[in-house]
Protein backbone atom coordinates (compact mmCIF):
# COMPACT_ATOMS: atom_id res chain seq x y z
CA UNK A 1 0.00 0.00 0.00
CA UNK A 2 1.19 3.50 -0.78
CA UNK A 3 1.58 6.14 1.62
CA UNK A 4 -0.94 8.32 -0.15
CA UNK A 5 -3.23 5.64 0.64
CA UNK A 6 -2.44 4.80 3.67
CA UNK A 7 -3.35 8.06 4.32
CA UNK A 8 -6.58 7.99 2.53
CA UNK A 9 -7.17 5.25 4.45
CA UNK A 10 -6.88 6.85 7.64
CA UNK A 11 -8.45 9.70 7.06
CA UNK A 12 -11.46 7.50 6.15
CA UNK A 13 -12.04 5.78 9.01
CA UNK A 14 -11.44 9.24 11.43
CA UNK A 15 -14.09 10.75 9.53
CA UNK A 16 -16.16 7.28 9.52
CA UNK A 17 -15.83 6.93 13.27
CA UNK A 18 -16.68 10.93 13.84
CA UNK A 19 -20.47 10.47 11.84
CA UNK A 20 -20.78 7.52 13.72
CA UNK A 21 -19.74 8.79 17.11
CA UNK A 22 -21.82 11.92 16.65
CA UNK A 23 -24.47 11.45 14.35
CA UNK A 24 -25.62 8.03 16.18
CA UNK A 25 -24.77 8.67 19.52
CA UNK A 26 -23.90 12.30 21.05
CA UNK A 27 -26.95 13.67 19.28
CA UNK A 28 -29.99 11.24 20.54
CA UNK A 29 -28.32 11.29 23.95
CA UNK A 30 -28.05 14.66 24.86
CA UNK A 31 -31.49 15.22 24.72
CA UNK A 32 -32.22 12.38 27.30
CA UNK A 33 -29.25 14.47 29.81
CA UNK A 34 -30.73 15.52 32.69
CA UNK A 35 -31.68 19.66 32.23
CA UNK A 36 -30.92 19.36 28.28
CA UNK A 37 -33.96 21.62 27.46
CA UNK A 38 -35.19 21.14 23.74
CA UNK A 39 -33.71 24.69 23.33
CA UNK A 40 -30.00 24.16 24.97
CA UNK A 41 -29.77 20.62 23.26
CA UNK A 42 -30.49 22.68 19.75
CA UNK A 43 -28.18 25.32 20.71
CA UNK A 44 -24.96 22.79 21.75
CA UNK A 45 -26.14 20.56 18.43
CA UNK A 46 -25.67 23.40 16.07
CA UNK A 47 -21.87 23.87 17.68
CA UNK A 48 -21.37 20.48 17.19
CA UNK A 49 -22.41 19.82 13.89
CA UNK A 50 -20.66 23.06 12.46
CA UNK A 51 -17.79 21.59 14.02
CA UNK A 52 -18.27 18.43 12.83
CA UNK A 53 -18.90 19.64 9.18
CA UNK A 54 -15.67 21.88 9.19
CA UNK A 55 -13.68 18.79 10.15
CA UNK A 56 -15.07 16.59 7.56
CA UNK A 57 -15.14 18.73 4.92
CA UNK A 58 -11.23 18.98 5.90
CA UNK A 59 -11.13 15.35 5.69
CA UNK A 60 -12.98 14.98 2.32
CA UNK A 61 -10.06 17.17 0.64
CA UNK A 62 -7.46 15.48 2.24
CA UNK A 63 -8.89 12.34 1.08
CA UNK A 64 -9.27 13.65 -2.46
CA UNK A 65 -6.07 14.83 -2.26
CA UNK A 66 -4.61 11.50 -1.13
CA UNK A 67 -6.68 9.40 -3.89
CA UNK A 68 -5.56 12.02 -6.70
CA UNK A 69 -2.06 11.46 -6.19
CA UNK A 70 -2.33 7.81 -7.00
CA UNK A 71 -4.36 5.37 -9.45
CA UNK A 72 -7.49 4.35 -7.67
CA UNK A 73 -9.78 1.62 -8.51
CA UNK A 74 -13.52 3.56 -10.20
CA UNK A 75 -15.32 1.88 -6.80
CA UNK A 76 -12.91 3.60 -4.39
CA UNK A 77 -13.37 6.58 -5.89
CA UNK A 78 -17.70 6.30 -6.86
CA UNK A 79 -17.73 5.03 -2.88
CA UNK A 80 -15.67 7.94 -2.05
CA UNK A 81 -17.72 10.35 -4.60
CA UNK A 82 -21.21 8.83 -2.34
CA UNK A 83 -19.81 10.50 0.71
CA UNK A 84 -18.50 13.72 -0.71
CA UNK A 85 -22.09 14.32 -2.72
CA UNK A 86 -24.11 13.52 0.67
CA UNK A 87 -21.84 16.01 2.75
CA UNK A 88 -22.61 18.63 0.16
CA UNK A 89 -26.03 17.51 -0.08
CA UNK A 90 -25.98 18.51 3.69
CA UNK A 91 -24.21 21.66 3.68
CA UNK A 92 -26.12 23.00 0.83
CA UNK A 93 -29.28 21.62 0.96
CA UNK A 94 -30.15 20.60 4.28
CA UNK A 95 -28.42 22.27 7.25
CA UNK A 96 -29.72 25.75 6.16
CA UNK A 97 -33.46 24.52 6.62
CA UNK A 98 -32.55 22.85 9.84
CA UNK A 99 -30.63 25.95 11.31
CA UNK A 100 -34.28 27.70 9.96
CA UNK A 101 -35.95 25.09 12.08
CA UNK A 102 -33.69 25.66 15.14
CA UNK A 103 -33.99 29.62 15.09
CA UNK A 104 -37.58 29.42 15.74
CA UNK A 105 -37.33 26.69 18.40
CA UNK A 106 -34.67 29.38 19.80
CA UNK A 107 -37.20 32.07 20.07
CA UNK A 108 -39.93 30.56 21.25
CA UNK A 109 -41.77 28.84 18.19
CA UNK A 110 -43.13 25.64 19.14
CA UNK A 111 -44.14 24.75 15.68
CA UNK A 112 -44.35 21.26 13.58
CA UNK A 113 -41.44 19.14 13.44
CA UNK A 114 -39.46 19.90 10.67
CA UNK A 115 -38.79 16.85 7.91
CA UNK A 116 -35.26 17.94 6.92
CA UNK A 117 -34.19 16.10 10.12
CA UNK A 118 -34.68 13.42 8.50
CA UNK A 119 -33.30 14.19 5.23
CA UNK A 120 -29.95 14.53 6.90
CA UNK A 121 -30.07 11.22 9.14
CA UNK A 122 -30.50 9.61 5.69
CA UNK A 123 -27.79 11.83 4.33
CA UNK A 124 -25.27 10.69 7.17
CA UNK A 125 -26.56 6.58 6.67
CA UNK A 126 -25.53 6.79 2.74
CA UNK A 127 -22.60 8.73 3.79
CA UNK A 128 -21.59 6.15 6.62
CA UNK A 129 -22.06 3.25 3.69
CA UNK A 130 -20.04 4.99 1.35
CA UNK A 131 -16.89 5.80 3.79
CA UNK A 132 -17.27 2.50 5.05
CA UNK A 133 -16.98 0.95 1.26
CA UNK A 134 -14.66 3.48 0.38
CA UNK A 135 -12.02 2.27 3.28
CA UNK A 136 -12.69 -1.41 2.78
CA UNK A 137 -12.28 -1.20 -0.74
CA UNK A 138 -8.72 0.76 -0.25
CA UNK A 139 -7.68 -1.57 2.41
CA UNK A 140 -8.30 -4.48 -0.46
CA UNK A 141 -6.27 -3.16 -3.24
Amino acid sequence: MSLASAFAVALTFVWLGMVAAISFLEAPLKFRAPGVTLQIGLGIGRMVFRALNTVESLLAVGILAALASGHPRVSVVVAFAIAVVALVAQLLGVRPRLARRSDAVLAGDEGSRSRAHYAYVLLEVVKVIGLALGGILLLSS
